[in-house]
């Protein structure tokens, strides 16, 4: 069995290729991808060739965790049929190539538990659970506050303050340092940083993932106050040491998310409760993806770059 997958082979080396999947076991799925997600932060290092070294990276490679598909094959044991249509973080199901993270394809097999059903009805914003649940997570539990501050309005930081408004909490602050980012907020308020003279949140979330903002957050929290880093840092991460020392500042690190965290924001998602509307700007067929990628990558404006498979051979 053969698939249409993208393909990077070497750092901004991509293109559409034909690859051969590995036979399906006995409980495997066998899912044809409608939609893919491209994004802008893990997948963009690898692209760039910028990714330090991570667990079972190598080149060629599949990207992509952000896939919605509809099952073709599925064992009566899976707890699946042919019809459901499925969230699928990813795949690792090729001959010779790498499934990092391997769900942009036009067909994958996978294990069952790997993937999650949704409502067909949420189209390619079902490849957004992936960025939603990551939100999700870097809020929910134990001893984590609900940001009042949140530094950088892409997609991450859309969901990071529509959840915090969905759970009730004050209305947090957003800053985005590109005016093209700066509309589309619902409830919150955006500006530049600075047009912000507060100098005591206690709990900013950091989605930018720029090392450099670092000591400005460290400036605008009040004594005991946290800053989370919830983006993805390719550089050693470094602060003047006083500042924080006066301010007894904590910093907490941010992981991917759980198979709770997309139950939980599936659940929210299809209550009505969270919107993900207005996240994806860009869509584009599958077989223009190395045009795709490039925008995606490049162009300010696309928040989120959708590939479409429906019709991908």
């Amino acid at each position: 069995m053969d698939t249409t997958a993208v393909l990077l082979k070497g750092p901004r080396d991509l293109d559409v290729d034909c690859l051969t999947l590995t036979a399906p076991g006995p409980d495997d799925l066998v899912v044809d991808i409608q939609h893919s997600g491209i994004s802008t932060g893990t997948e963009k290092l690898f692209w760039s060739g910028e990714m330090p070294p991570f667990p079972g990276m190598g080149y060629p490679l599949v990207p992509g965790y952000e896939a919605v598909g509809e099952v073709i094959e599925a064992a009566p044991t899976s707890g699946y049929r042919p019809g459901d249509h499925v969230f699928v973080p990813g795949a690792n199901c090729y001959d010779g190539a790498f499934g990092l993270f391997g769900g942009a394809a036009s067909r994958v097999v996978t294990a069952p538990d790997r993937v999650t059903r949704i409502d067909a009805g949420l189209g390619a914003q079902g490849a957004l659970l992936a960025l939603a649940a990551t939100a999700r997570h870097t809020m929910a539990g134990l001893n984590k506050c609900m940001p009042d501050l949140i530094v950088g309005h892409g997609v991450l930081g859309r969901l990071l303050a529509r959840l915090t408004i969905a759970a009730g909490a004050p209305a947090p602050t957003v800053w985005e340092i590109d005016p093209t980012r700066r509309d589309g907020a619902q409830g919150y308020t955006v500006m530049s940083p600075e047009e912000d003279a507060r100098r005591d949140y206690m709990s900013i979330y950091d989605a930018s993932g720029s090392v450099e903002v670092l000591n400005d957050l460290v400036g605008r929290i009040g004594k005991g106050g946290e800053i989370v880093l919830a983006g993805f840092y390719t550089t050693p991460i470094s602060f003047a040491f006083p500042p924080a020392f006066m301010k007894e500042a904590r910093f907490r690190v941010a992981a991917e998310w759980t198979r709770e965290d997309l139950a939980a924001t599936r659940a929210l998602v299809e209550s009505g409760t969270l919107s993900l509307e207005g996240l994806i700007t860009h869509t584009s067929p599958a077989s223009e993806a190395p045009a795709a990628y490039a925008q995606a990558f490049s162009d300010p404006a696309c928040l989120k770059m959708i590939l479409n498979w429906k019709d991908a051979a």
